[in-house]
């Protein structure tokens, strides 16, 4: 590209990740796969049309974008929501760490691989993605068990990496002799390093909370900006783990600040348009020559680290009786890796050149495999689970130009008709194609597990079932308040006590306009879907806001027959 500025390589990036966006709508591909894939196209591996100095400058806005992607992460983390998936989380982590550092390091160890090398890789496989997982998480909108402890055990992966990496490497210079002060004095420096890293992030959660609280909603994106900026700074400065850092941050507001959630919404706009450069310049940085060089312990580091994941949640997770969708998919969801694997492979070479080096190309050149085939591991485990659903996941094509300028036409038409939205645009999506999957309510549950259900959960109806899995009604939260605020009473109500009738119920192969029309007539947000066969058993639900996400999706295509919309009645 010889002399082009840096203002045009970065234009030529987001053009292409448009472009991308577009690509992946059409073969159904999760956009952050399509994004690192024209990363890759224009970088040196294929075209060569992005200058590498030129990645290098925009480096600071790279890890920018990967401190928002951490701090998104943690204010998921609140201190009732901690201990709740901790529960079930905490061995699965432990579990799936143990079993992935132990399967790669002797797995390279059999293959001919130095030991000390060996176990630096092991270390680094236990690393998973966060920015690849959470956006492909946020991409699809999922919800559920699979989702909600996917993101505990990345934070968790990341942290546990870290923390190995710097004690197999504090461990392995020890018995070379190299370590010239006391051992207690460089495990001093190490824990140092990571407890500074933790309060450095809670004192700028602390300040953001606090900043927030009294200044005008305006003010806020500045206010978040210089915190992010001047902390990320500070941790490059004294070089200490910035991943930990913000994700601590995150974790502060979402416990002592009452607007973590527009905290969060005011930063969606930037920490999008970072992800989109993060990933298409992450792309330029693939080298295929790298994984053609890794060669066979390449190939058994990819194996093992896969391995390791899936093995170790699905084993964990039968022995402790978890969801039988945690432990077949769980795993799938954790295969990411880039940004962390990679800053610590970078470390290994700077402090011993002769050691990592190998360990450096090892990790490049299996990231090209993980970094695309990790969110179509995460969107395939997303759809088995029931967790997002099938007419969110499927994109429409998009129009040609002659039917955008007949779509402008329709609408300006529409607009003079003044003719309102109808449920016909829907086309032919099924209800089964807008379920979300849950088991809801069992009837005999106390008020503490109703409680404890709607406390996580996103509606404001819920389905009670029997033992044969019938609804028997549904639980609406305007009804609860007598009982919120007795306690005496509390302690003796059962599900079955709070059921209002089932007005209306949803089969899976009903069209989505009878969910439309279903939605007209109440005011609750979700519908239940009960099997058609006897005993009429609960499927899912079906929501308003994924009717309409459908409706709004449908009416962007011009209908096939050509003929337009009426409005009913």
């Amino acid at each position: 590209m010889g002399d082009i500025h840096i203002t045009s390589t970065i234009g030529l990036l987001l053009a292409g990740c448009l472009a991308a966006g577009v690509f992946a709508d059409l073969v159904h591909l999760p956009k952050v796969t399509a994004y690192l894939l024209v990363g890759l196209l224009v970088g040196p591996s294929a075209l060569d049309l992005v200058p590498t100095d030129h990645v290098t400058v925009v480096e600071p806005l790279l890890k920018l974008a990967m401190a928002l992607v951490l701090f998104n992460l943690g204010c998921e983390f609140t201190f009732s929501k901690v201990r709740r998936v901790a529960k079930h989380c905490l061995m699965i982590s432990a579990g799936e760490i143990l079993l992935t550092l132990v399967l790669v390091s002797l797995g390279l160890f059999l293959f001919g691989c130095d030991s000390k090398m060996a176990l630096l890789l092991g270390c680094l496989g236990v690393a998973t993605a966060p920015a690849t997982t959470i956006l492909v998480l946020k991409e699809f909108r999922s919800e559920g068990p699979v989702t909600e402890s996917t993101g505990f055990l990345v934070a968790l992966n990341n942290f546990a990496c870290i923390v190995l990496f710097e004690f197999a490497f504090l461990a392995i210079e020890y018995s070379q002799g190299k370590i010239e002060t006391s051992l207690g004095g460089e495990l001093l420096s190490v824990l140092s390093n990571v407890l500074g890293s933790i309060i450095l992030g809670i004192a700028a959660g602390l300040f953001v909370s606090y900043g927030c609280g009294f200044l005008n909603m305006k003010r806020w994106l500045v206010l978040l900006v210089a915190a992010i900026t001047f902390l990320l700074g500070i941790d490059e400065s004294f070089e200490v783990p910035y991943m930990l850092s913000f994700l601590m941050m995150g974790v502060t507001v979402a416990n002592t600040s009452d607007y973590k959630q527009k905290i969060v919404d005011e930063l969606d706009h930037l920490s999008g348009l970072l992800a989109v450069l993060f990933f298409v310049a992450h792309g330029t940085e693939l080298d295929l020559g790298a994984f053609l060089t890794a060669g066979k312990l390449g190939a058994v580091y990819i194996v093992c680290r896969m391995l390791g994941k899936w093995l170790g949640v699905y084993a964990t997770a039968k022995a402790t009786r978890q969801p039988r969708e945690l432990r077949q998919w769980g795993g799938a969801c954790l295969f990411a890796q880039a940004g962390a694997a990679i800053a610590l492979a970078t470390i290994a070479v700077h402090r011993d050149e002769s050691l990592g080096k190998p360990i450096q190309d090892i990790i490049l050149g299996s990231v090209v495999l993980f970094e695309i085939i990790g969110p179509l591991f995460i969107r395939k485990s997303l759809l088995q689970t029931g967790e997002v659903p099938l007419a969110q996941a499927i994109h429409h094509t998009s129009r040609t130009p002659v039917e955008q300028l007949r779509n402008l036409v329709d609408r300006f038409r529409s607009a003079l008709r003044r003719s309102d939205p109808t449920p016909s645009a829907i086309g032919k999506v099924k209800v089964s194609d807008l379920l979300r999957k849950t088991k809801g309510i069992h009837q005999s549950a106390d008020f503490d597990q109703v409680v404890d259900h709607i406390e996580h959960s996103h509606d404001n109806t819920y389905p009670v079932v029997d033992d044969s899995m019938s609804v028997v009604g549904v639980i609406r939260y305007p009804l609860l308040s007598d009982v919120l605020f007795d306690h005496s009473a509390a302690k003796l109500v059962r599900a079955e006590d709070l059921v209002s009738d089932l007005q209306s119920c949803l089969h899976l192969d009903d069209p989505a306009t009878k969910a439309f029309e279903l939605f007209q007539g109440e005011t609750d947000d979700c519908i239940p879907v009960v099997d058609r066969n006897s005993p009429h058993s609960l499927v899912g639900v079906v929501r308003r806001s994924d009717v309409m996400h459908a409706l709004i999706t449908s009416r962007r295509k011009k209908p096939k027959s050509g003929k337009k919309f009426r409005r009913r009645g």
